[in-house]
Order: structure tokens, then sequence, then C-alpha cells
């Protein structure tokens, strides 16, 4: 009886379920040297490993799970066994059987499986229409993920209809698994890119597709709109790098944004040149008759007829497309009118120096370096010893098209002149000369080079761009030395002056003149700060690939690297009166330019993504606030994309909005603007939002990572502490923090009461968890001994009606309630009931 059993010897032909019980027996006592070694005896004993390993599949239960399991360890085994051992051939016929068997099991096991069993029963071999017609059995019963899988395992895609297959996939919010099932295959990414535009189509009903699949499980409508795909398209443009040509009615749709966008700066706001304005109206319209007839409709909207019809001549809008009213006018436009706008230019010009900061040197000591003849004169001056350069980089806006930005315009400031180096026209001459290291060499040399102080404002994201215009700058970042990030001092400024607003206009710029007054912000704010004056950022969003550059271009440039130059200076000189340390110039100079060791990544996913790096701005440890803040000191307002993160900080007691599906990005700067919230949002809006609020209030997310490490990124990087009594503070659905007490009895009233209103069966005493319910009463009402204890208590009068109430339930003892009001919630949520602790407040989950 104490035999060994592992020991023994069985006959050939042993039975391979009483080897499974042997194998069974091991794996529970964990011993899996034993284990490996007896699943390699066993196979070698039985008569047919292939219908052994199936026969043991089939009567166990435990491989469906997920995670490593016993069944996974005994068919990866089987795989190595058979590389080391290989048998003779199986006859045809019996391995058709075998794959047949094989074949119905797939759609239940595990994805860790998967590829071991293909493998092991040769499915690439089988008969390639009758994968297609198990795959396609798997699809008519409603298995769609599992089919797209099993379709990309045997390389299926080619000969299935990519619509048909992508469709009920993308319905249930899987676009992951359909980037997965065209990523081989060139032709079915252009044809799902065309199939995902022509729904993006205005005249498409949408309806059409999600008709046939009403019934579908774990349907998600709100992910199926217009506003999703074209995400989703410019996603697969980028990833595929395919042709945008392939997607007209997404990219008109985006420039048409853009052209919608364009207007507010220019006629809203007014922070736009009309050169630079009528520069990027060109390029995003061009011939295209389609954005030609809503320039005209936003022209009327925005200009009186004659101005409308100046512009249609200078965008070049045929004559024929103009309203009657507007091409009469185009007949009357003559030289006059342009004398009228020089003169009104030329006195702009003039009231715009007394307002903003302006270049101390003359226009002569501004270089525009386009040969390698003149860059010599820049590289000799710039590569000294003990100089300081002031650094900026600009690039065409890409109004969240798809690509990295590439940049156009390298400037380097010196203390009596500027250099503004043409990067595309430098990088083209070179590499036809054949000695295209030269220009990325120049520029290596500066930033690895200590004795030479570089001073820039968020240089992050500047050498991202860097790096993506010149693929050898890609390791700029991790060897530069004797660098300055000035946003880190401006960072400092913001957290060290609680009450720091300042118009950016003098008063007698009237209203009328400079349209919607905006706050200062970034760079701009710190130069007023320190200098007195802002920076004039009319040309920031300037297409700077266009040449010649105009001089207001040119001025613009030369001013942006200039200035660093002199808020370096003044810092240096009296820190203190900034509320700086004495000691500045030694913390900065060097010591910036050290980057801290990250520390051991618990998860791969916390490492960022390049795309967050250029986000995020420099990743040297950002300065925080003197103390740390509660999470009732801070409120965001979240993107659409990232409403998990945000009811995730409303369990933690942060004050969230959320924006919905349908919102545009812009509306978030918007409640930013008005409610001084900071925004959360994640990849290309972050770049757009963050220059419509001001510096440190846009702050970018990675997308990749689930809400609780994003939550944590977030609170890391604002310095939020999280209390005990924080926590279950707020309601996920509705982000309200004032709650009621109920009794147990009364709550079991509402429920039984909410039962019947719905017309669910009430019968009996309540079992178990309540179930999710819409409570549909009046009015509560409310006793002192009913009121809570701690932060979220209501602070309604004594016995004051409560309408529209959410219930959550505790474990035992007393019940917690968020009110709400019911015009502020008039749908009433129906909510699950969460749990916690007796006497803590839970919130509810969606």
């Amino acid at each position: 009886m104490n035999q060994d059993i592992y020991s023994s010897d069985p006959p050939m032909g042993q039975d391979p379920l009483v080897l499974l019980q042997t194998l069974q027996l091991l794996w529970t006592k964990k011993e899996l040297g034993k284990l490996k070694e007896e699943i390699r005896r066993g196979f070698a004993r039985l008569e047919d490993p292939l219908a052994g390993l199936l026969a043991m599949l089939e009567s166990s239960s435990h491989w469906k799970g997920k995670g490593h399991s016993l069944e996974y360890c005994i068919t990866t085994e089987l795989q190595l066994w058979i590389k080391a051992h290989p048998a003779i051939p199986q006859s045809s016929t019996k391995l058709k059987k075998l794959q047949a068997r094989v074949l119905g099991m797939l759609s239940q096991c595990p994805a860790n499986l998967l590829d071991p069993l293909i493998s092991i029963y040769q499915l690439h071999t089988a008969d390639r229409n009758y994968l297609l017609e198990h795959v396609s059995h798997l699809y008519l019963q409603g298995n769609y993920k599992e089919a797209a899988v099993l379709s990309i395992k045997l390389k299926l895609q080619p000969d299935q209809d990519v619509e048909k297959m992508c469709t009920p996939l993308l319905l249930q919010d899987k676009a992951n698994l359909v980037e997965e099932y065209v990523a081989e295959y060139p032709e079915l990414q252009r044809k799902l890119l065309q199939t995902l535009d022509a729904w993006c189509d205005l005249s498409f009903n949408i309806r059409d597709i999600t008709r046939p699949y009403q019934g579908l499980s774990k349907y998600k409508p709100e992910k199926f709109n217009r506003r999703v795909l074209s995400k989703l398209v410019f996603r697969l443009l980028e990833r595929f790098n395919a042709d945008s040509a392939l997607c007209p009615n997404v990219i008109n749709q985006q420039h048409l944004r853009t052209l919608k966008y364009l207007f507010y700066k220019r006629f809203i706001e007014k922070t736009m040149t009309e050169e630079n304005w009528a520069d990027h109206i060109e390029s995003t319209v061009g011939e295209n008759r389609w954005l030609q007839e809503h320039l005209v409709q936003l022209l009327l909207r925005h200009c009186d007829a004659r101005g409308a019809a100046r512009w249609a001549q200078r965008c070049r809008v045929p004559p024929e497309m103009l309203p009657q009213r507007v091409a009469e006018e185009l007949q009357k436009l003559h030289i006059q009118d342009r004398v009228e706008k020089v003169t009104k230019a030329d006195n702009y010009e003039a009231s715009k120096k007394k307002d903003y900061y302006q270049l101390p040197i003359p226009r002569e000591n501004i270089h525009f370096l386009q040969t390698w003849e003149e860059m010599l004169q820049c590289w000799e001056k710039v590569l000294q010893p003990g100089q300081v350069v002031g650094v900026d980089m600009e690039w065409k806006p890409s109004f969240g098209m798809v690509g990295k930005p590439r940049v156009a315009l390298l400037q380097l400031a010196l203390k009596d002149e500027v250099f503004l180096l043409d990067l595309p026209q430098l990088l083209e001459q070179a590499e036809t000369e054949g000695e295209k290291e030269k220009l990325p060499h120049f520029i290596q040399m500066l930033y690895s080079d200590a004795t030479i102080t570089k001073l820039g404002y968020g240089m992050s994201g500047d050498l991202s761009s860097l790096a993506a215009t010149c693929s050898t700058l890609k390791d700029t970042e991790k060897q530069m030395q004797g660098v300055v990030d000035l946003l880190a001092v401006d960072k400092q400024l913001q957290w060290g002056k609680d009450s720091r607003k300042v118009d950016g206009l003098s008063p007698e710029h009237s209203h009328e003149q400079r349209g919607v007054r905006q706050p200062e912000k970034g760079l701009s704010l710190l130069v007023q700060h320190v200098l007195g004056k802002p920076l004039d950022k009319t040309e920031q969003l300037s297409n700077w690939e266009k040449r010649p550059l105009r001089e207001e271009q040119i001025l613009y440039a030369a001013s942006d690297a200039y200035c660093l130059l002199e808020i370096y200076e003044r810092l240096c000189k009296d820190p203190e009166s900034f509320g700086l340390g004495s000691d500045l110039t030694d913390s900065l100079v060097g010591k910036q330019s050290k980057k801290p060791r990250a520390k051991k990544q618990l998860n791969k996913q916390e490492a960022p993504s390049p795309s967050e790096q250029e986000c995020q701005g420099p990743r040297t440890e950002p300065p925080r606030p003197s103390a740390p803040i509660s999470p009732q000191e801070f409120s965001v307002v979240c993107d659409n994309m990232l409403q998990g993160l945000g009811r995730y900080l409303r369990c933690l007691g942060v004050d969230v909005r959320l924006l919905n599906n349908e919102d545009e990005h812009r509306k978030a700067a918007e409640i930013a603007r008005q409610e001084g919230r900071v925004i959360l949002t994640s990849g290309l809006p972050y770049q757009t939002l963050r220059s419509q609020v001001g510096e440190g209030r846009c702050f970018s997310v990675n997308c990749s990572e689930k809400a609780k490490e994003q939550a944590l990124q977030v609170l890391k990087h604002f310095n939020v502490q999280v209390s005990l009594g924080d926590i279950f503070s707020r309601c996920q659905v509705c982000n309200c923090n004032k709650y009621l007490r109920v009794s147990r009895e009364g709550m079991k009233q509402l429920v039984e009461s909410s039962r019947q209103e719905s017309g669910e069966h009430s019968a009996g005493e309540w079992v178990g968890d309540p179930p999710s319910c819409a409570l549909p009463w009046d009015s509560l009402p409310c006793t002192e001994r009913d009121q809570p204890p701690g932060p979220g208590v209501s602070q309604k009068g004594i016995g004051a009606p409560c309408h529209g109430v959410q219930t959550h339930r505790a474990l035992s003892g007393l019940v917690y309630v968020s009110a709400l009001a019911a015009l502020s919630c008039p749908a009433r949520h129906r909510v699950m009931h969460g749990t916690a602790q007796p006497g803590e407040m839970v919130t509810c989950q969606q």
C-alpha cells in the first residue's frame, strides 16, 4: 500500500484517463518536477499520444479556465515531447478525425492553449474549406470573438468578408481584436478603412448596421457612433501607415473641425493674425469643393458680404459656388480694400509694441539659415564652452490629423543674435551631398556638451518632435547635459503664487479689438511674470513649413527663443524676489540635466509610452506644492475616453466632471476654464487642449493602462493624498457627496416600493443583496438621528425632503443614501448596490 505509485511501470497502451489521475495527484501536491517527468513517461507509453491528450482534455472540467492549469502543462509538455521524439506520421484519415475533435474544443479553450493545440494537431494543414466552414458555424452561433480569434490563428482572413467579421466585434467594443484581425493583410486594412469611412458619411444611417445585432451580448451602442469610429480610423491610419485618401469622409470632417477652430481663433478669440489664418485656411481647404462650400457658409456667418467676398477671392473659391450677394461684392473689389487693410495692420502692429514682449536686438541680428555655408558661422558661435543658448522649435500644427509633428524650424538664441535653422532644407541639402549625419551631429554635440547651458521650455516635447523629424536624434534626451528646462521653474512659481492671475492685455485694448480675452498661459505667462509683458502668440499656430516665412513669423520665432535668455538672467540675479531659493543657479545648471534613476516598475504597463512622454513634458520629476492636497481640493474634468478613470477618482473623493461620448474635446477646456478644473485626457486631444488652458492644467493619461493605474498616476503627479475618510465619499454615477442615513427597515420598505412601482416580483423576504433598481419615491423624511457623521453629510434642514435618492447598502447596521436634486438628475439612475464595512459610506456602480 505504501509503494510509490509514480515509480510503477505501466504497460504499453496505458489508459490516458488513468495517467490523468496520476498527474492530478502530482499537480495537487505541487510536485512539478515529478509531474513533468511523469507526463513524458506517460506519453511514451500511450499507444496514441495525440488521441490520449484529447481524451484527457475532454474528461477534465478544469482546462477551460484561465491561467496556468494542469491541462496547459500536459499540452505544452506533449508539444515539447513531440519535437524531441518525431513519431511515425499519422494516417490522413486518422489525423482528420483528430482535427475534427480538436476543432470542436478550440472555441471553448483558453487563449494559452490555442497555439499548442493548433501546432500539435497540424491544423494549418487541414482542409481550408473545412476550417472556414467551422469558423462560419461559430459565427452563426453568435460566437463572434471566438470565430475571429480562430481565424487569426489559422490565417483564414483572406478568404473571409472583413466587414462581416469585424462589424459585431466593433459593436462589442473589441477594436483591438479588429486591429489584430487585419494586422498582417494590407488589402484587408484598406477594405476595413473604406468600410469605416463609409459608415462615417453624414448621409449614412448607422442604425442600418446595428439593427441585425440588437440581441447581441455585450453590445455597447454608446461605443458605436461616428465620433468613436473616426478616432478608430485615425488610429488605424497611423498604425498601418495607410493612405489617408482611403477615408475621404473622415478626413473631410476633420478638416471641417479644423476650419471651425480656425474661425473661432480668428473671429471670436481674435488671437491669429490675418496672414497666419489665411495660410491655414488655404492649406486646409485647397481645391476640395465640399470644404469650399462650408468655408463660404462660415464666412457668411462671421463676415459681411464684402468680407466674405474678399476671403473667397483669397482662398480661390469658384464664383459659381458663391451666393449672389457675395458674387456681386466680389466684382466690386478694388485696390482701395487692400490699402485700407494694410493701414489697419500697420496701426495694430504699432499698438502691439507697447503691450507685448519685444526683442531687444536689431532685426539684422536675426539670421535665417538654409545652407551649410551659413550654418558654419552658427556652429562656431554656438559650440563655445560657457555659452548660454536659448533653444526652441516650431512645427506645423496637425489639428488632429495623423502623424507626429516634424520640426520645421530650430531656433538658437545667443546674447547678441538669433539663428533660425530651416531644418527641412538643411536636412535635404545634407542628404543630397551624402552627408546626412552633419546636422544631427551638430545637434547632438550641442545637447551633450555639459559646458554649454541650454535653456528651453517643455524640452521633452520638442525633442520628441525632433526625433520624429530625424530618427538619428531619438536618443538625444538620454545623452543631454547642461540643460535647464524653465517649465520646471514655472511650476515652482505657479505653486508658490496661489493668486497668480494677470491680464494679458493692457486696458487700452478694447473687447472689440481683441475679442474674447484669454488668460496668458505657458511660456507667455512666465515671460509676463518675470519680464513684465507677455509674448504675442498670434503666430503660434502658423504654417511653419511654408516658405518663405513671413516677417511676423521670423520675429515670433526669434522672440520665443531669446526670451529664455532674459528670463534665466533675471531669475539668476534675484531668485528670492520670485519666491525661489537663493541657490537657483547651482540647483538648475547641471543638476537639471541629470535624470533620476527610474524605480523598478511593478507593472510593465506603468512605463510611459513615447507618445505619453511627448504629452507630459519633461521626464525629470516636476516640483510639487509645498504641502499635499486632499481630494476635496482637487477637481478635474475627464475627456470622454477616460470615463472609467473618472468613476474611479470619484470613489477616492475627487470632484469629477465626465464628458459624454458625443461631446467635443473642446468642451473639456470650456469646463476647465469656467470651473477651475484640471483636464485629464489622452493622445492627440492633449496637444489641442493644453494650449487652451494654463500650464499644468492639462494632464495626459496613458490609455493602455487600467483605471486603477491611471488614477495612481494622476494622484502622484498632483500630489493628492487620499485618506480613509475620502474613500467612497462620492457617488460614482452622479458625483454627489451629500449623504443621508436610513435604517435597514426603512431601506427594505423603499426597495419593496420600488419593486412594486417597476412591476418586479416583491413577495417574500429580501434575501442577499438587493436588486438593481431605480427608486421612484418623491421624498424621504430626515430626522436628527439619521444625520451621518463625517464628510459627505447632507446640509439640508431636518425633515427636509430629498428628491431622486440612490441607495447604498452596508453589510450590517445602517444604510447610506446619496441624495440628488431632482432637477440635476431627472433620469433617476438605475444603480447596483455597493457594500462596505459597517459605518462606511458606499458608492454605486453603473
